[in-house]
């Protein structure tokens, strides 16, 4: 039987990672023992970052639903349950924009959470 190397898969390999890695400093960016974890690592710091920017994103929309609500008189959390029992079902994403670009539509919402209350 004829003898198996991995020269091919493994230049592969390399190639992959250290194209990944590039613009990384010094070594990082060079050989392959210094770029791999360092790869690993950014790539691992991504998937947990994208995690984050969903809370980033919902922690931004709250922030400015409450905004928009308590300049109509009603704080955040008794507007959305005002919304609930009114049966209005809208995302928190679209209801900030709605804050943002739409305040009379947004303060008939509000009207009708505390008419709920």
């Amino acid at each position: 039987m004829a003898r198996v190397k991995k020269g091919v898969n493994a230049k592969k390999k390399h190639r992959k990672v250290l194209k990944l890695a590039k613009g990384y400093y010094g070594q990082k960016s060079k050989v392959f023992k210094a770029a791999n974890p360092a790869v690993m690592r950014a790539l691992r710091s991504a998937y947990v970052g994208r995690k984050l920017r969903k809370r980033d994103f919902r922690k931004l929309w709250i922030a400015r639903i409450n905004a928009g609500t308590r300049a109509n008189g009603l704080p955040y959390s008794k507007f959305i349950n005002g919304l609930k029992k009114a049966d209005i079902n809208i995302n928190r994403k679209m209801l900030s924009e709605m804050a943002i670009h739409d305040p009379e539509s947004f303060t008939k919402l509000v009207d009708a959470a505390k008419a709920a209350l």
